[in-house]
């Protein structure tokens, strides 16, 4: 009957510690970008082109590229990410950022933080500098 408390005990204490490594992971960054700035963007100041931007803070890090045509985003592409977002979110963001042709959006629900990390890369891309024509 020990042997079975001790082991029952064992395989608690791996659970809590697993249990605390991923929640640790999850929330690394997490305030850091909830305060984070989004200024906008004057498209009306951006030639044609691609632009890649990168947004870094631990586990919320992405790097876009943003196609811009007669000074409007046409298409913004993940190259890298590492938000680990719900299913859907990084395309609800992309289509209200090109529908208002803004990164003035309103949040996505449930995923602040990937929106806010998604909107930097994106005024990143397009107040860095074109990759290519």
């Amino acid at each position: 009957m020990k042997k079975l408390f001790l082991i029952v005990f064992a395989v608690f204490v791996g659970f809590i510690l697993v249990s605390s490594g991923v929640l640790f992971f999850l929330s690394r960054g997490l305030d850091e970008t909830l305060e984070v700035e989004i200024v906008g963007i004057d498209l009306s100041n951006v030639e044609d082109g691609v632009y890649q931007g990168t947004y870094e803070n631990r586990r919320f890090s992405n790097t876009l590229e943003v196609h811009v045509e007669n000074h409007e985003i046409v298409d913004i592409i993940v190259i890298d990410d590492m938000t680990l977002t719900q299913d859907g979110v990084t395309e609800e963001v992309f289509a209200r950022v090109m529908a208002l042709q803004s990164t003035d959006i309103d949040m996505v629900a449930g995923a602040s933080v990937t929106t806010t990390a998604y909107l930097k890369a994106i005024e990143n891309a397009l107040k860095g500098g074109m990759i290519h024509e």
